[in-house]
């Protein structure tokens, strides 16, 4: 984390957003999308996913974007890869990060990505000897992302003490960072506030990050919740763009503009400019073939009076 900073966020619009909607954006879209959020100081972006073409023509070209994006010293770039053969290309690709998902439910998970959760388990293990056994690729950090953690819309209720099983096995293969996902917008602050001192209480000194889908309207709620209980890393989307292909209900994650915001708001310095990312925004709605985007502070702005923490965000009133 830029040590001037209070909170990580991290951009998923580009591989949750696009994995969710019909419109194809061209690579220099995207390419241009990704250079207006990295001049708004974002300070990772995840840049697509691994997955096979014919399953998400949205993010076929991931390899590509990767490989022009290069390396930004002041952008951290990951890459989502659902299993093994997904980890094999990402490690290739010159990314920095691989975020690897697995679900708690056990019906998710095969829904998803049709294997069990405790081959999903397995599936990390090969993936963190891989990397021990290739010296060369020893500096491409490993997270392991836990879905589905406060509900299921398949399989409904999900026990906080499976949670915790799924995640004291992942932490025996080390992983870099742990993301914990609300995928279906079940979560409530309380249920939050809970999971996430257990989940911190776990993983010792292991970054946690909070992935919120606003569902039913709780998402920046329960950002509160898990700063209460000690998170400072987050993900979100521009425009609320974001969902799960395979869980029905699913709907768009916490809005990029909303949470900066937010965060500045309560004295919390992310280093995020609002008006980068509201030219970032304008980029983006420019491709869309209408797809609906969602937000409050696109259109209410900084409030009269207001000062935020980050000195790039003194827009004035």
């Amino acid at each position: 984390m830029r040590t001037n900073d209070d909170i990580w966020v991290r951009e998923v619009g580009l591989r949750d957003g696009l994995q969710s909607i019909e419109t194809i954006f061209p690579t220099e879209a995207k390419l241009d999308w990704i250079r207006l959020e990295t001049d708004a100081g974002v300070p990772e972006i995840e840049l697509g996913s691994f997955v096979p073409p014919k399953l998400l023509p949205q993010l076929a070209d991931t390899k590509s974007v990767i490989s022009a994006v290069g390396s930004e010293p002041t952008l951290h770039t990951s890459a989502l890869v659902p299993n093994f053969r997904g980890a094999i290309d990402g490690f290739a690709s010159g990314v920095q990060q691989l975020n690897y998902v697995l679900s708690v439910s056990e019906a998710h998970s095969q829904a998803n990505v049709r294997k069990s959760v405790a081959d999903a388990i397995a599936d990390f293990g090969r993936i963190c000897d891989y990397r021990k056994e290739h010296r060369e690729h020893a500096n491409v950090r490993l997270a392991a992302g836990l879905a589905t953690v406060f509900g299921c819309t398949i399989s409904g209720e999900i026990k906080v003490h499976s949670v915790i099983k799924v995640l004291e096995e992942l932490l025996a293969h080390e992983p870099d960072e742990i993301v914990i996902a609300d995928t279906v917008g079940f979560a409530n602050p309380s249920q939050c506030r809970e999971v996430f001192e257990l989940v911190l209480s776990t993983v010792g000194d292991i970054p946690v990050s909070a992935h919120f889908h606003d569902t039913r309207g709780l998402g920046l709620a329960n950002v509160g919740a898990a700063l209460d209980a000690g998170v400072r890393r987050f993900d979100s989307s521009l425009g609320g763009l974001g969902g799960c292909p395979y869980a029905p209900g699913a709907s768009g994650n916490i809005v990029t503009e909303d949470l900066v915001f937010m965060l500045e708001s309560m004295g919390l310095k992310t280093g995020i400019s609002l008006e980068g990312l509201l030219a970032a925004r304008t980029c983006m709605v420019s491709y869309l073939t209408e797809e609906p985007t969602r937000g409050a502070f696109v259109n209410a702005g900084v409030p009269r009076g207001a000062v935020l923490a980050s000195s790039v965000n003194r827009l004035g009133a």
